[in-house]
């Protein structure tokens, strides 16, 4: 969600710039644009078409510049409309006062100012104009107003103003050469420059921006202002006691502070499509190999998978509390699934959004598990900050990013290792995601005594055997397509599945929804006659997960009241369920059932329906309308 690159050279930044809102695409966007430092002045591009287009218009326009900062924004505060894409520039008052005249400070933003409405007051009345909707304005003009021939201090003394989440990248025309970050709530990097003799430095909201142009990242804390200039940066931080200058409150301050310089290889051959139509298409047939990945170096279950100490930890907790959103939340109810019949312990699964607002009974003796793809999720960074704020200090995350906030802030960690998603619906982090759960399960049950030496060897013999499963199960595709163009044409759909297979059903809805525009839904089967039932007819495909489990008879019942009104049924069925195809039910067979890590493979052929009819509708696959891959605000 929303995309930050700035940097500071003795060479022209902006094919940088440019590279790196290409490289951030992926996060999701409905506008760009990139402002440089030229002839003693700010020059600036912006779009609401994609990057390429900027690009276009950026080379018309000849921009150029040794400083400057660019910014894919995913619409918030306004309209996605040209006047309120960043970058943003101040439009402060002259010496004859309240006068308008051209800005002098370029700021892009990632984030919500709560506050902005008050304090966008407050400028009019100093006679700022405001030109977009946007919360992001109001900080150029905050920054401008403070502004004394210090950019660096400016920023800072305006952060402490600012209430929310934000992410900034700013410049000024009066200071060549300078780019000012800071950060709260929302994630930014600097990337320390290594070409010999430029000087060079760089901030970006994801380390993969900066692929090809540096991999020495800093990653910067909460409350982090970082000084960009030539050669040389340093980094303040807010805290202490004391004021900390004109306009600083009593009791805030900054201080320098060292952040370690980390090496990161950004994985730039990730983003590249091969033979694929579609990164989601791509990032589907990669699921053998990225769960080969997250299971790599598992020889067997020991509690420090998860990291040192966490045996004590195990030993300890009397109960599990999943965080997550989205599709982490389907992954995380799966799992409760899982954690309650093989480790015996209780669990509760909640969503991140929801959780930190309302009353709930906190015990100290919890594992709260977080789940997030990217590690960033404000949500489930909120969520899990204010478990611990309840007195819950046992936190575990299951993430794909080693190098996240989400990692940082949790005790005990799970490295997925899916590789980077490009598409918004994700599909290999989820899988992933459903392998580390299993393994946390296993982890959890061998302290707890519930699973034996003998069960041990056999769950992680079948986790091995799943790469070599999934395949089997691509190989369904050919079937999958021709139902495909059959659901092109419907506006709706129902998904089915009973006991650890509901949230599959949830998670295979929200694939349909999120990249074909079809209005989709899931129910747990049984509760068909409580409701849904009246949604049934023959122009409502019904799509169902029927695994060979104990609750398959019951499932098949079910199937029979959806025939009996002239459903549709769309069947992905075990080998051995005995459902065949007839005139209304429509059957695809699995290849084999896997007890209970099925879950991991009948959310593929689901995975490959939605993106097919997605194809067929000719929908934006890999960036859906109004969706961002990273939700970074809340």
């Amino acid at each position: 969600m929303c995309g930050i690159v700035g940097a500071v050279s003795q060479r022209n930044i902006v094919p940088i710039l440019i590279e790196g809102l290409k490289r951030l695409e992926y996060r999701g966007y409905d506008s760009c644009g990139v402002a440089v430092h030229r002839d003693g002045g700010l020059q600036r591009a912006r779009s609401t078409s994609r990057v390429a287009e900027l690009d276009a218009q950026v080379a018309a326009d000849q921009v150029t510049g040794h400083t400057g900062v660019a910014h894919t924004r995913w619409a918030t505060h306004g309209a996605p409309v040209v006047h309120n894409a960043h970058p943003h520039f101040s439009h402060g008052v002259g010496a004859d006062a309240y006068t308008a005249r051209p800005g002098r400070i370029a700021l892009v933003h990632n984030g919500i100012i709560e506050n902005h409405e008050e304090l966008r007051e407050e400028l009019r009345g100093k006679g700022y104009v405001f030109a977009s909707q946007t919360d992001t304005e109001v900080i150029a003009h905050l920054v401008d107003h403070l502004y004394d021939g210090d950019l660096f201090d400016a920023v800072k003394r305006a952060t402490l103003q600012l209430k929310g989440a934000y992410a900034i990248a700013v410049f000024c025309r009066d200071e060549p050469h300078r780019v000012v970050g800071a950060r709260e709530g929302s994630p930014l990097v600097l990337g320390v420059g290594t070409r010999e003799g430029a000087g060079e430095n760089f901030l970006a909201s994801d380390a993969m921006a900066l692929a090809g142009v540096t991999d020495q990242i800093v990653y910067l804390e909460e409350g982090d202002v970082v000084d960009l200039q030539l050669g040389k940066f340093w980094i303040e931080s807010r805290g202490g006691s004391g004021s900390g200058g004109t306009g600083q409150p009593q009791g805030e301050r900054y201080a320098r502070v060292e952040r370690p310089v980390r090496t990161v290889l950004a994985h730039t051959g990730a983003a590249e499509l091969g033979p694929y139509r579609h990164y989601m298409q791509k990032e589907i047939f990669e699921q053998p190999r990225a769960i080969s990945d997250t299971l790599e170096g598992v020889e067997g279950i020991s509690p420090e998978l998860f990291g040192d100490g966490a045996y004590s930890v195990f030993k300890e907790v009397e109960q599990v509390l999943i965080l997550a959103c989205g599709t982490s939340y389907y992954a995380g109810s799966t799992a409760k699934y899982w954690l309650e019949s093989i480790a015996k312990i209780p669990t509760s699964v909640e969503i991140a959004s929801e959780y930190r607002y309302r009353d709930t009974v906190p015990h100290p003796k919890t594992l709260v598990v977080t789940i997030s793809q990217s590690g960033e999720t404000a949500d489930t960074l909120a969520a899990l900050k204010h478990a611990r704020s309840l007195g819950m200090p046992h936190t575990l995350t299951i993430c794909n990013v080693a190098t996240s906030a989400m990692v940082r802030e949790c005790k005990l960690a799970y490295i997925t290792r899916a590789g980077v998603e490009i598409g918004v619906a994700s599909t290999k982090a989820f899988t992933t995601q459903l392998a580390g759960l299993f393994l946390l399960t296993l982890a959890l049950g061998q302290v707890r005594g519930h699973v034996s030496e003998a069960q041990e060897a056999e769950h992680l013999k079948a986790m091995r055997h799943l790469p070599v499963a999934l395949q089997s199960v691509l190989a369904l595709e050919p079937q999958v397509i021709a139902w495909a163009e059959e659901f092109a044409r419907k506006e709706n759909a129902l998904f089915l599945g009973r006991g650890l297979h509901y949230p599959i059903a949830l998670e295979g809805a929200l694939k349909l929804k999120e990249i074909s525009y079809i209005h989709a839904e899931a129910y747990p089967a049984g509760e068909l006659k409580h409701g849904p039932l009246a949604l049934v007819t023959a122009e409502m495909p019904v799509v169902t997960v029927a695994p060979n489990d104990t609750l398959l008879e019951k499932l098949k019942s079910n199937l029979q009241e959806v025939k009996a009104r002239g459903g549709q049924l769309f069947v992905f069925a075990d080998g051995d369920t005995r459902i065949e195809s007839e005139p209304g039910i429509h059957v695809i067979r699995m290849p084999e059932h896997y007890g209970a890590l099925s879950p991991i493979l009948h959310v593929v052929p689901l995975q490959l329906l939605a993106y097919h009819t997605a194809c067929a509708r000719g929908t934006d696959v890999d960036k859906p309308r109004n969706l961002a891959k990273s939700v970074t605000v809340e």
